[in-house]
């Protein structure tokens, strides 16, 4: 049954794809302790952007996102990545699985029965929020994205 449960909902993360409209004007705090990189603070990566991106390891188009948002972590000083991983999962699993897809971000495991209360429950995953450098959600994304996608969003508000 849970097999059947995570198809579905991986099917339905595919088909989905497009951007959702942002919530309104709210500025979600964020607080997490990472596998490797200590407690992300969300309100201490104010003056960038912030992707926040909510994953699991069976999720396929989840894992095409890892390389993708990795070398955008890398490529880009006004932008940070924090990969959420939202199932129920051992950490020693997400190390195992992590040492075969790296992610050059920080990595947090969050309970499926309480996630983080600012943001969402996720629908479908990948799902994805884009944080402006001022705290606020400027992008929800329901589905795979790309970092040419987050460029061209964040791009927008530089004109």
């Amino acid at each position: 049954m849970k097999s059947w449960l995570l198809l579905l909902l991986s099917l339905f993360a595919t088909t989905v794809g497009a951007a959702e409209p942002a919530t309104a004007a709210k500025t979600p705090s964020l607080v997490v302790t990472t596998l490797d990189h200590g407690e992300f603070d969300l309100a201490k990566h104010r003056g960038q952007w912030v992707l926040v991106n909510f994953w699991a390891t069976w999720c396929s188009p989840c894992l095409k996102e890892i390389p993708d948002f990795s070398a955008f972590d890398k490529q880009r000083e006004d932008v940070s990545v924090i990969g959420l991983a939202f199932e129920e999962i051992e950490e020693a699993d997400l190390r195992a699985f992590l040492k075969e897809h790296p992610a050059g971000y920080p990595i947090a495991r969050v309970d499926v029965f309480d996630p983080p209360k600012d943001f969402d429950v996720p629908r479908g995953l990948p799902t994805s929020w884009l944080i402006a450098p001022d705290g606020s959600v400027a992008e929800k994304y329901l589905g795979p994205i790309t970092s040419a996608d987050l460029a061209r969003r964040i791009d927008q508000d530089k004109k």
